[in-house]
């Protein structure tokens, strides 16, 4: 939980607690809270606030008068399927939701912190027009916006600290209280390894204090190992269960809208075999870098990966062999084909260490799979099959694709 985090560090939120049932969630909002209740559906996707469940409810965050009120909300956010801008048509799964005191807000605030390429360092950013709408300000009003970069090696500097109370418009308490709050921020970010610390809304309430109503944090999977801590609050059911599989595997998989399936090593690879498939009329199904060195094993859960997508109709394989050796590349699209049954077409590209032996074992297996000489070669064949699959399965026609012979 980011609220959890944030008050670890010492700064101000509003009371809050997690609940996984309805009845869970009444039993709180009777319990610990006074007056209204604040329902928000713990989901990892932004545009909660106007989103809409399978149940019918429209929005993921929601004031309740009461208990019992809470308890109805709960139950149409809870074990239902929300949609936003960001979750795409599949939706995201609430299985928590959040209750929170509610707050008098006399002003709302963005405030973030994130790893900038252009300055190569953290930057704040910060706007007095903040709230739920931040992106239209950002795109209607830029120069609401105040961005400062920092040095690592210095950190924030209490100069830069002034300039962003001064530019969110704080003043005297207020100038203080949001000064403390920025440089335990600052703090969190640092040492968590977090790549983008986003506090939307950063609060003026009606008593005067200022505190954080709402926090998304993303952590550096590169150093996850520096943070223990933070793994067991990891919820893959948030997550696509094939980026799921593939972080078990020790694999690197972003899932795309396409029906090309793609294994390569290399992310650079990855990305110009991606733009060659979009050149010859394809759509890439996922990016799939399966590192310098995959063993036999990662190269068959990667198939697993790539064939639980129904929308595949075509593999392409591209391996430029250093580190890794296409023996082993052909050896694991075997054990693939054996375990898995694969039935789509499957076009192969290797060059580098053990090339030649590679392609003696695939034209040796008696398995039907397409071979290539270079990557442009490839791109076509895999656009053309693909292209053949999906006209067949349209018509519910049979095609000679299938892999053993």
């Amino acid at each position: 939980m980011s609220i959890d985090l944030l008050k670890k560090y010492g700064v101000s939120v509003a009371k809050g607690f997690v609940a996984s049932t309805p009845d869970e969630a009444y039993n709180i909002a009777k319990e610990k809270f006074d007056g209204d209740v604040i329902v928000k559906a713990q989901v990892l996707a932004g545009g909660r606030g106007k989103g809409r469940f399978d149940s019918g409810l429209q929005g993921g965050v929601h004031i309740c008068a009461n208990a019992e009120e809470v308890r109805d909300i709960a139950s149409k956010m809870i074990n239902h399927k929300i949609f936003t801008v960001q979750t795409g048509i599949s939706g995201r799964p609430c299985n928590k939701v959040f209750l929170v005191e509610r707050k008098y807000i006399r002003r709302e605030i963005y405030l973030a912190f994130l790893l900038d390429r252009e300055t190569g360092g953290p930057v704040i950013i910060g706007s007095s027009q903040g709230g739920v709408d931040i992106e239209t300000v950002a795109k209607e009003n830029p120069n609401a916006i105040i961005k400062i970069p920092i040095e690592f090696s210095v950190g924030i500097t209490n100069e830069q600290v002034s300039k962003v109370v001064e530019a969110l418009k704080f003043r005297g308490n207020q100038a203080l209280q949001a000064s403390d709050i920025i440089k335990k921020l600052y703090k969190l970010f640092i040492e968590k390894d977090v790549l983008l610390l986003e506090i939307n809304p950063f609060v003026e309430l009606s008593d005067g204090n200022i505190i954080c109503l709402d926090a998304k944090i993303n952590f550096d999977d590169n150093a996850i190992f520096r943070q223990t801590d933070l793994v067991s609050l990891r919820d893959p059911t948030q997550e696509d269960p094939r980026e799921v599989a593939a972080h078990n595997a020790d694999l690197n998989y972003i899932g795309l809208d396409g029906n090309i399936a793609c294994l390569v090593n290399g992310a650079g690879l990855a990305m110009a075999t991606m733009d060659l498939i979009k050149l010859n009329g394809g759509s890439p199904a996922n990016f799939l870098d399966v590192g310098g060195g995959a063993s036999e094993q990662q190269v068959t859960e990667a198939f697993k990966i790539l064939t639980s997508d129904k929308q595949v109709k075509a593999i392409l394989v591209n391996i430029f062999g250093g580190i890794m050796r296409c023996d082993v590349i052909a050896m694991g699209i075997l054990k693939a084909a054996k375990t898995l049954k694969i039935r789509v077409p499957i076009v192969v590209r290797l060059q580098g260490t053990n090339f030649q032996k590679a392609k003696e074992i695939l034209e040796n297996s008696g398995f039907r799979i397409i071979p290539a000489d270079d990557l442009d070669e490839a791109a076509s064949k895999v656009c053309k099959v693909a292209h053949i699959q999906s006209l067949a399965e349209d018509a519910q026609l049979s095609v000679s694709f299938e892999l053993p012979i």
